[in-house]
């Protein structure tokens, strides 16, 4: 299938990239069920009793009032995330996004192998986690922009209630970039689940950013990448200006890198 709006735009670094965590388990990052055992092991708990008293940020918020911090939590997903058998330059979904050199990349994950694959593919970025790294943001360099946090900074991770509430009000530094970036630019988001509040959140909060705007004529148009087809939900999307994408395979993470080959492929055709 021909993207052609979506190629032109990435072909003149007019788009931007979302990305979830979809895109992490191709290089083993841990489930969110995985995450909610090791926070029930840390706190002397059975891990499938635990898991049943709540959603996972519940799970977290419990954790740190039990803890006094994410510290240990924290300490865990980096170490376990990172593991030094891991080559990103074995992930050719992740060279793939280098190389489509998309100016904006927003992601929803905490881990770091985006930046990475930038280093190991030898392409400059610049990474913004919060104002202080919005202030060194260099012009012309591909900013991998940590929309729900980075290790680095734990106050900045959006993995508790609390934190995830907060996020809700859309009020934030990087809220109001994302405001600003994402008028008058496409929006192509990959590695969702829709069962996934975040991606359905932001597209929700997206439509209503537009429709607000005096421009909402001229939004171009937005586009998702989906492991398996869900008539209701593509209704939905394309309502809010998202086209779906149907992964061309059964196996998520062959279908994403198939779908990235060929805007690759469209993206240099010219």
């Amino acid at each position: 299938m021909s993207y052609t709006d979506l190629a032109e735009a990435i072909r003149n670094q007019r788009a931007i990239l979302f990305v979830g965590a979809g895109v992490s388990k191709n290089v083993g990052v841990p489930t969110t069920d995985e995450v909610v055992a090791e926070i029930a092991k840390q706190l002397g708990q059975d891990p499938e009793t635990f898991r049943s008293l709540g959603d996972h940020r519940a799970l977290a918020e419990y954790y740190q009032l039990t803890k006094g911090t994410l510290g240990p939590l924290r300490s865990w997903m980096d170490v376990t995330w990172h593991q030094s058998k891991v080559d990103v330059r074995d992930s050719e979904i992740h060279r793939l996004i280098v190389e489509l050199s998309f100016p904006l990349i927003y992601t929803t994950n905490y881990d770091r192998w985006l930046e990475r694959a930038y280093e190991a593919h030898g392409k400059e970025f610049t990474k913004i986690a919060n104002v202080g790294d919005l202030l060194e943001a260099r012009a012309g360099v591909t900013q991998i922009v940590k929309f729900h946090g980075d290790f680095d900074d734990d106050a900045s991770l959006v993995l508790t209630e609390s934190s995830f509430f907060e996020r809700m009000d859309f009020e934030s530094a990087l809220d109001i970039k994302l405001k600003s970036d994402a008028l008058g630019r496409p929006v192509l988001f990959i590695g969702y689940s829709l069962s996934d509040i975040n991606i359905r959140y932001l597209v929700f909060k997206l439509q209503r950013l537009w429709e607000s705007s005096s421009f909402n004529a001229l939004r171009p148009k937005s586009y998702v990448f989906l492991r398996n087809s869900n008539p209701v939900q593509e209704r939905v999307l394309r309502a809010r200006g998202i086209e779906p994408i149907v992964s061309p395979s059964e196996d998520p993470g062959e279908g994403l890198k198939r779908f990235l080959s060929g805007l690759l492929e469209e993206v240099r055709r010219k």
